[in-house]
């Protein structure tokens, strides 16, 4: 376990020197979202979510314009600038559903995006969308580099400390393994005993992991935990039986699963898990620079797509409509320090 944890204190102690520096390479890479598509759709009063998605989605045109009562709550800088810069943190190789480059080959699609294009509408704003890898994706929010990140964040406490949000989706964690497999995971983390288990640094889901690692150590039992530098790697073990199974996000997992069927290397889901823990529904948020200000009217702005409609179209478009909350809320509940 101590491996591990060093990995983690090494991500999350990078010196600001060495992250503003891979920050700046990050951006001069990826610049931002320079769909004009985009631009001129929102302009018109919609947006089309589902573009270039290669299937992921249905493609669907939706009428949303700017609501002045919510724009108004906007910080002064943010308002002025006239644009919102959203976070992706879908570097290296993006991640279907959620964010990933699309047919096109140029143009960032996934249903984070396309909400952060419908968010941006409704507060008046042109979305400016830049790719970060995981852990830049914070020093993009921590910089001022970034307003807000839409990319599958989920709650913590302990991110609380530096981030404000608001909530817009459930958030469902999955254990994929190879089809032929036959083990099933229904919360009792006693049945990873013995197993190799792949994660992404620096998520939720690792915390939530080596909590279940430790618990094992405790009870003279071993989980083996793996860390991949993406998806694609993270697939090519799990298909050649180094690891067992693979811990992430539930979009993800169970659109991997589909897309695996029919291969030679099929997939299944042996079980979920709530991203804040077991005695807690964990939440997926829109994320801001704590006191920015921003919280508020990003709240406002989804409740806004809740209540007329286009949020749940949003939801159906992208196969996601099981993860829909009946209301985004400002710092709900999160996954408590303890597991954090």
């Amino acid at each position: 376990m101590s491996a591990h944890i060093t990995r983690r204190s090494l991500i999350r102690g990078i010196t600001m020197a060495t992250a503003v520096a891979t920050l700046a390479t990050g951006l001069a890479a990826c610049g931002g979202d320079s769909d004009a598509a985009t631009a001129d759709a929102a302009a018109s009063g919609s947006v089309t979510v589902g573009r270039v998605s290669n299937g992921a989605a249905k493609e669907t045109t939706l009428k949303v314009s700017e609501v002045k009562s919510i724009s108004d709550l906007l910080p002064d800088a943010v308002r002025k600038s006239g644009k919102l810069v959203i976070g992706s943190g879908t570097l290296p190789s993006g991640s279907p559903p959620l964010g990933y480059v699309g047919g096109d080959q140029k143009t960032l699609t996934g249903s984070e995006p396309d909400l952060g294009r419908l968010v941006a509408a409704v507060l008046g704003l042109k979305p400016e969308i830049k790719r970060f890898t995981w852990e830049n994706l914070f020093v993009g929010i921590d910089s001022g580099k970034v307003d807000v990140a839409l990319t599958n964040v989920t709650v913590t406490e302990e991110r609380k400390r530096k981030y404000e949000f608001a909530s817009y989706r459930k958030d469902d964690l999955a254990l994929e393994t190879p089809k032929s497999s036959t083990w099933k995971f229904d919360g009792d983390y006693k049945v990873l005993a013995g197993k190799t288990v792949s994660v992404g640094a620096g998520t939720n889901q690792e915390r939530i992991l080596l909590a279940w690692k430790k618990k094992l150590e405790s009870e003279g039992k071993k989980l083996t935990v793996k860390y991949f530098q993406d998806s694609n790697s993270t697939y090519l073990a799990l298909n050649s039986g180094k690891i067992d199974a693979y811990f992430g996000p539930s979009p993800n997992l169970s659109y991997h699963v589909t897309q695996s069927a029919g291969t030679p290397d099929p997939t299944r889901v042996a079980g979920q898990f709530s991203g804040a823990g077991e005695s807690l529904q964990g939440l997926i948020a829109a994320t801001a620079k704590k006191d920015s200000g921003l919280a508020e009217p990003l709240a406002a702005a989804l409740n806004h797509l809740i209540d007329n409609g286009q949020y749940a179209e949003w939801l159906a478009a992208w196969n996601l409509s099981n993860e829909a909350v009946a209301t985004s809320e400002v710092n709900p509940p999160g996954l408590p320090l303890t597991d954090s």
